[in-house]
């Protein structure tokens, strides 16, 4: 599994943006993770659509997205999973329908594979996470079981203690003193 300090995967894929007709999709690249504006990436996937424990995963990255915007920081859902599948599960599922971030379509599987986290037996995404720099370098990762979801507030912290840069002690939360040297 790839992880702290290296460069996230190069990949072009499709993802679901809207469910307006004609601007469902777009084709997003691993340029869109390394910028000068200083914003940050989080991306995070799910074993499947249509799923019990997913939506709940989603739609709860999608309540805390103007947390995420606040942090100058991009949110990125995606799965093994068509575009298709994708844009119909957004229409049939009410949580899902509002999506304020892209749903990556990774039906080839080459990310996840690449990214070492395409579980041996189903081929389909373990529940990953990851924080990537503006530089485009993986700084966090985390992966869950597939039947146990993550916690978002647990993204944010951490995603508040690497824009620190500083050294965040255990349970520190955003507002508190991080330790000197």
């Amino acid at each position: 599994m790839l992880t702290i300090g290296q460069k996230f995967p190069q990949f072009s894929k499709t993802a679901v943006v809207s469910l307006e007709k004609g601007k469902e999709f777009e084709t997003l690249t691993s340029d869109y993770l390394v910028n000068d504006d200083n914003v940050w990436t989080v991306m995070f996937w799910w074993p499947k659509d249509f799923t019990f424990v997913c939506p709940t995963e989603i739609a709860e990255f999608n309540k805390n997205f103007g947390e995420f915007r606040d942090r100058e920081t991009r949110l990125i859902g995606a799965s093994t999973d068509s575009e298709f599948v994708h844009a119909a599960w957004r229409t049939h599922h009410d949580d899902l329908r509002d999506l304020k971030f892209p749903m990556l379509a990774d039906t080839s599987k080459s990310l996840a594979e690449e990214l070492g986290i395409l579980e041996p037996n189903e081929k389909i995404a373990y529940r990953a996470t990851f924080i990537i720099d503006p530089t485009g370098i993986i700084r966090w990762v985390s992966v869950n079981d597939l039947n146990v979801g993550r916690n978002v507030k647990e993204v944010l912290r951490v995603l508040d203690g690497l824009q620190t840069d500083e050294l965040c002690p255990c349970n520190w939360e955003k507002g508190q003193e991080t330790l000197t040297a």
